[in-house]
This record gives structure tokens, C-alpha cells and sequence, in this order.
């Protein structure tokens, strides 16, 4: 019995190796669970061609956008574990969503595995051209004053940017609107024609917005001040001690791939990271890039988990 048992593993071990020395044999899809023009659209199709390159065959970054990220992250989830269908992923759908939704369909720790990190970025709190603010204190004001409440949109219930929406007013006493889109390339549409008042969103999808003047940034997520935005104070020196939510995205593949198949995509994923014009981009961008191993992304990633299931918790959010 245990020579049967031994023979059948070296078989299945060999036939692993065998998989990953021909991987891959044709191109692979990056599914982006958001629509375009978002931080995790943006990050994919920056890294996607030195992923190719480094894979020697290419990537194709596919947007299956729907349900919060839902639909995108399921069908991954549940792809074969091949190494051909991958996920970037991100706080909303990985950590964030999970700890919020009711019925989410997948579980991010079991049916996933996490390849490797790509970047974290700030979240940027910002005014439409049209909301009469332009510094947080004036945002508090304003949100204090108006009996119907300030609109505050965000890239879907259940989103990172969601639940820094919720920790925001919890810990600054503030009564906001929250209105959910499909993404934050929606979002950020209304924003700009001032069909909503005001967004928090990943710093990489805005950006060019603030720099051109048609949106006001008050305040940023991070510990720190970003660097492409150095004269905006964060949200704990404007008055909200100890406010931190900042998001991060990475690269996942279905729960199962085959060790040497996943030590090869974690290889080229950091390959393609070591790119100066990858870093250049990213750096344009204000993020920054995560240098961890793969087992460190994957602690990171379950801590990150637990941190927002306790939020979620505590404010009880659910989101049906």
C-alpha cells in the first residue's frame, strides 16, 4: 500500500514538473474584476506586457466587471488551476468585500492563492468642481450643515474605498451618503460633471484629475503624505488621529495550481516588478511597489483580511 502510495506520487510529482517546464504553452488572462480605467485596471495593464516578456508568452488582461468584483473574482476562483487564468486582485475584492458581503461566493484565503504582491497605494479624499470646499475642514462643514447629507461616492458597496468611507465616519463623527458605482471609472465620471460631491478612491485612478485642476484633493489615507501630492495633509493631521486605509493589489491564482507553476509566475511577476519602466509608471502613479515573498503576501494578505472583518464587525456592515 504505502509502495502504491509512494509511486503515485512521484508520478503526480513528475507530471507537476513536467507541467511547469511547458508552462506556459499559450497565452495567459489577467482578469480584472472592475471595469477600465480604475486603480486595478490601471495596474494590470502596466505590468502586463513585462509580465509577458518575462513569461515569454503573452498576457492578455481581460475586465469581467460586475457585483463589487464579484463575478471577475468568482470566476477565477473556480477556473481550472492551471496557471492560465489569473486574478488581479486587490483590498476590495480579496479583504475588504469578503469581510462585508453576506453571500460573496468565494473564499478569499481558500479558493485563492496569492502569487505575489504588486503595489499599495493611498486613498485620496476629493470634491467635485463643484462642491464649494476645498480643504477637509471645509469638507467637515459642509457634511455638518447639510440636512440631507454630503454624497460621497465610491467603486462599489463592499469596495476598500467603501469601508474607508464607513472607518472615516466613524472615527470623525461624520454623517456622509455613501453611493456606490460599478467601478471607479463611473464614479469618477460623475464626479468630474458634479453628479455626486465628493469620492475617496485609490490615489492611481485620480491622480491626473487633481493635477489638471478638475478635481480638488483634501485629504489623503496614508500614514504619510504622498509625494506626488506633498502640499495635501493626510486625514490623521487633519483632525482624524490614527486614520489609515491604505489598499494594495497582487496577483492570484486558483487554489490547487501546481507548485512549480506558481513558483513560475511568482518569478516573472517579480522579473517584471524589477522593470525600471514598470517602476517608473507605478511611481508616476504615487504607489509603491511591495517587495515580499510569497508567503509573506500571503500572511500580509490574511492579516489585512482580519483587520477589516473586525471593522465591518464593530460598525456591523453587511452588505446583502
Amino acid at each position: 500500500m504505502n509502495k502504491r502510495w509512494i509511486l503515485a506520487a512521484s508520478v503526480a510529482a513528475a507530471a507537476s514538473a513536467a507541467l511547469a517546464q511547458d508552462f506556459p504553452a499559450h497565452p495567459v488572462r489577467i482578469i480584472v474584476p472592475w471595469p477600465a480605467s480604475g486603480n486595478v485596471d490601471i495596474t494590470a495593464r502596466t505590468v502586463a506586457p513585462a509580465l509577458s516578456e518575462a513569461l515569454g508568452q503573452q498576457v492578455i488582461v481581460e475586465n469581467r466587471a460586475g457585483a463589487a468584483g464579484r463575478i471577475g473574482t468568482t470566476a477565477v476562483a473556480k477556473a481550472p488551476a492551471d496557471g492560465y487564468a489569473l486574478l488581479l486582485g486587490s483590498s476590495g475584492t480579496i479583504t475588504a468585500g469578503p469581510a462585508v458581503f453576506k453571500n460573496i461566493g468565494y473564499d478569499p484565503v481558500k479558493d485563492l492563492l496569492a502569487i505575489g504582491p504588486i503595489q499599495s497605494v493611498p486613498i485620496v479624499l476629493t470634491a467635485a468642481p463643484k462642491t464649494p470646499v476645498s480643504t477637509y475642514r471645509e469638507f467637515v462643514a459642509l457634511a455638518s450643515s447639510k440636512a440631507g447629507g454630503l454624497t460621497i461616492a465610491s467603486a462599489g458597496s463592499g469596495s476598500s474605498n467603501h469601508l474607508a468611507i464607513e472607518l472615516l465616519m466613524r472615527q470623525a463623527n461624520l454623517k456622509l451618503v455613501h453611493v456606490p458605482y460599478k467601478g471607479s471609472g463611473p464614479a469618477i465620471t460623475d464626479l468630474l460633471g458634479s453628479q455626486v460631491e465628493t469620492m475617496m478612491d485609490q490615489l492611481t485612478a485620480s491622480i491626473e484629475h487633481i493635477r489638471n485642476g478638475r478635481l480638488k484633493a483634501l485629504a489623503v489615507s496614508s500614514k504619510t503624505r504622498s509625494p506626488l501630492l506633498p502640499n495635501v495633509p493626510t486625514l490623521d493631521e487633519s483632525g482624524v488621529p490614527g486614520y489609515e486605509a491604505s489598499t494594495f493589489t497582487g496577483i492570484f491564482a486558483p487554489a490547487g495550481i501546481p507548485g512549480p507553476v506558481a513558483d513560475k509566475l511568482t518569478d516573472a511577476l517579480r522579473r517584471a516588478l524589477s522593470n525600471e519602466a514598470v517602476r517608473e509608471r507605478y511611481r508616476s502613479m504615487g504607489v509603491d511597489i511591495m517587495d515580499m515573498s510569497r508567503a509573506e503576501f500571503a500572511a500580509y494578505v490574511r492579516a489585512d483580511y482580519e483587520k477589516w472583518r473586525i471593522i465591518a464587525r464593530e460598525g456591523n456592515i453587511v452588505v446583502e
